[in-house]
C-alpha cells in the first residue's frame, strides 16, 4: 500500500517580480516555480541579490508580485500572515532594553496571546534552544550565536506554522556558524514546523535541506530544485562524504563557479 504524497504547504508557481524606479526595471524574480510539503526544511541558495530576500518577504506578504502564484495553505486549512509566520533575520535584533525572556515574549505580547500560557512557553522554547538560565539577561550579555538563538526562540513563541530565515547565521563566525547548524537541526526536529532557509553559502544549503532551490544571477531565475538525500541524523561528519561532495559541485556548476 503506498504511502499518501503530503499536500503542499507552499506553492509558487511562474512567480515573476521586477521592481521599477522612474523608466528602468530591475528583475528580481524571473519564473519561480517549487513547492514545499509540510515540515520541510528548505534551503534557498544563490548570490547576493538574486531575489532570495525578495521571495522572503513574498510569501511573508510584505512584497507584491508581478505575476505567478505564491500561495501557503489551502481552504480547508488557512493560513494568515499575520500570524502563522515566524521570522529570523540575520542580526538577531534583540532590543537591548528588554530581558532575554522578555524579548522572546514580544510577538505574544504583540499578538496579544494568554501571558502565563506565553511564559511557559517562552521557558520551554529557552530551555529548547539551550538557554536555561538566561531568561534575565541582556542581549549584550550572550554571545552572538546565543542571540540568534533567542531570536530562533522568538519566532516560535507564537507557534507558527511557518519559519522564514533570511541568512540568520551570516554574521557569525565560521565554527559558530558550524554549531549553529547543528542547533538549527535539532530545533527543527523538535518542532516539526516548516522552514525556510536563504543562504549563499553552498556547503550550509546542501546540509541543512531536505531540498535546495537554486537562484541564479541576473538576469534572476530558479535554475534547479534538488532533492537532498543524506544520511539521518546530519552531522558535520557528512560534510566529508562524497555524496555531500556531489551536491555542492552540481549547485558551483549551476552558479558558474565550477
Amino acid at each position: 500500500m503506498s504511502t499518501p504524497v503530503a499536500k503542499p504547504f507552499i506553492r509558487v508557481n511562474g512567480l515573476r517580480k521586477v521592481y521599477r524606479k522612474g523608466n528602468q526595471e530591475f528583475l528580481a524574480i524571473s519564473d519561480a516555480t517549487f513547492e514545499v510539503a509540510p515540515g520541510e526544511l528548505v534551503s534557498l541558495v544563490g548570490p547576493s541579490g538574486c531575489g532570495k530576500t525578495t521571495l522572503l518577504k513574498v510569501l511573508a506578504g510584505l512584497q507584491d508580485y508581478d505575476s505567478g502564484e505564491a500561495r501557503i495553505g489551502s481552504a480547508t486549512h488557512p493560513f494568515d500572515p499575520s500570524r502563522d509566520i515566524g521570522m529570523v533575520f540575520q542580526q538577531a535584533l534583540l532590543l537591548k532594553w528588554r530581558r532575554v525572556l522578555q524579548n522572546v515574549m514580544l510577538p505574544a505580547e504583540i499578538l496579544g496571546l494568554p501571558i502565563r500560557e506565553s511564559r511557559e512557553r517562552a521557558g520551554e522554547l529557552l530551555a529548547m534552544v539551550g538557554l536555561t538560565g538566561f531568561e534575565d539577561k541582556y542581549p549584550y550579555e550572550l554571545s552572538g550565536g546565543m542571540q540568534q538563538r533567542a531570536a530562533i526562540a522568538r519566532a516560535l513563541i507564537h507557534d507558527p506554522k511557518l519559519i522564514l530565515m533570511d541568512e540568520p547565521f551570516g554574521a557569525l563566525d565560521a565554527l559558530t556558524r558550524e554549531k549553529m547548524n547543528l542547533e538549527l537541526l535539532n530545533i527543527w526536529k523538535r518542532s516539526g514546523k516548516t522552514i525556510l532557509f536563504v543562504t549563499h553559502g553552498i556547503s550550509e544549503a546542501v546540509f541543512l535541506g531536505t531540498r535546495v532551490i537554486v537562484l541564479t544571477a541576473s538576469p534572476a531565475r530558479m535554475a534547479d530544485n534538488i532533492k537532498i538525500e543524506l544520511p539521518e541524523p546530519r552531522t558535520l561528519d557528512v560534510k566529508t562524504s562524497e555524496t555531500f561532495g556531489e551536491y555542492s559541485r552540481r549547485i558551483y556548476h549551476l552558479l558558474g563557479l565550477g
